[in-house]
């Protein structure tokens, strides 16, 4: 078993712009800087063995501010990456989150659904498994990295899961049990 502690990136430009960012490579704003740094200090490094990022910038900069980590500990992985919103990248928020719902199964036009996003989590969670079993992973991302775990951990619906009203809180623990063929 692999106990995952999922957290979300911290605040972007986009996000206090209420833009949806997709894979649009931004920043962290100031209050980002911030909630990263308070992330490291909810954590004691030394009993996580690998922390995984998305290789865009908000989620690795997230970590690289939250923990001084050594190579070998922080690693970035693109199957961990927000769902690609297409031609809705940096769309306002409130008109891409009300399309998600749509989304699940038919992608974002020029760009792609939440279930192959899920597809991507699936891939990573079954090399997590086979690499880290008996391991505390932490794993820093984005709302469809988080759709994913939920989905294939959890077993909840897709659509369920991209439909529910999301809140942030202060991480979330994961279970990784072999994942069923």
């Amino acid at each position: 078993m692999v106990t995952i502690i999922f957290e979300p990136h911290a605040t972007t430009t986009d996000n206090e712009q209420r833009l949806s960012s997709g894979w649009n490579n931004v920043g962290l704003s100031e209050l980002g800087v911030r909630q990263a740094k308070e992330l490291g200090s909810r954590y004691d490094l030394s009993e996580i063995d690998v922390v995984f990022t998305s290789d865009l910038e908000r989620a690795y900069h997230t970590a690289t501010l939250a923990f001084d980590l050594e190579p070998r500990k922080l690693l970035m992985d693109w199957r961990l990456r927000e769902c690609d919103y297409g031609d809705h990248t940096q769309h306002p928020k409130e008109e891409v989150d009300a399309d998600k719902p749509h989304r699940v199964f038919t992608p974002f036009p020029n760009g792609e659904s939440y279930e192959q996003t899920s597809i991507r989590m699936r891939s990573f969670l079954e090399d997590l498994y086979r690499l880290y079993d008996g391991k505390v992973v932490m794993v820093i991302g984005h709302r469809a990295t988080q759709y994913g775990l939920e989905h294939w951990i959890n077993d909840l619906e897709l659509v369920d899961v991209v439909s529910a009203k999301w809140v942030w809180q202060p991480g979330w623990t994961y279970m990784l049990n072999k994942l069923a063929s």
